[in-house]
C-alpha cells in the first residue's frame, strides 16, 4: 500500500527532522512513501493544498477532534485498508491553526495522537513513527513489544 504523507511545512527542528529522516527509511520497507510539503498563507489556503496534494486518496487528517487508536488497533485499521482495495492513505498535519471544516468533512478519518498538544515538528515525527510501528506490527516483527 502507498502511505502517502502531506504537512503544512517541514521539520525544522534538528531532533525532528533527523527522527522524520529515520522513520521514513524505515516505513519505506513496508510500503510505498510519498511526501508532500504544502504551504499556504491562510488556513483556508493550507487545507486547499491538502486536498489537492491528496487527490483520490483516502484522506486521514491528523486532528485533535480524532479517534485515538492503539499501535495495534492502527495496524489493524490500515491492514484492513489495504484489503479493502484502497491503494493509497493519505495522512496530512496541518499548519499551527489546523484544518478547516470543510476539509475535516471531506476526510475519510480524523486521526488524534491524543490529548495533549503536540509541537507541529514532534507531531510530524510521532506520525511517521507511529506508521513505522504499525507497519512492524503486522509483519509481525518485534520492534513492537506490546
Amino acid at each position: 500500500m502507498r502511505l502517502h504523507l502531506i504537512t503544512v511545512g517541514e521539520p525544522k527542528l534538528a531532533y525532528a527532522r533527523s527522527g522524520w529522516d529515520e522513520y521514513e527509511k524505515r516505513l519505506r520497507r513496508y510500503h510505498k512513501v510519498q511526501v508532500s510539503r504544502v504551504s499556504g498563507k491562510t488556513q483556508q489556503a493550507e487545507s486547499e493544498a491538502v486536498l489537492k496534494a491528496a487527490g483520490k486518496s483516502l484522506l486521514i487528517l491528523l486532528d485533535p477532534r480524532g479517534k485515538q487508536f492503539s499501535s495495534e488497533n492502527l495496524s489493524e485499521y490500515l491492514d484492513a485498508q489495504a484489503l479493502g482495495g484502497h491503494g493509497e492513505l493519505a495522512f496530512a498535519i496541518g499548519g499551527p491553526d489546523g484544518h478547516t471544516d470543510e476539509l475535516r468533512s471531506r476526510a475519510h478519518l480524523l486521526w488524534s495522537l491524543g490529548e495533549l498538544t503536540l509541537p507541529h515538528d514532534l507531531a510530524m515525527l510521532v506520525l511517521v513513527e507511529a506508521l513505522y510501528r504499525a507497519a512492524t506490527i503486522s509483519a509481525g516483527e518485534p520492534y513492537h513489544r506490546g
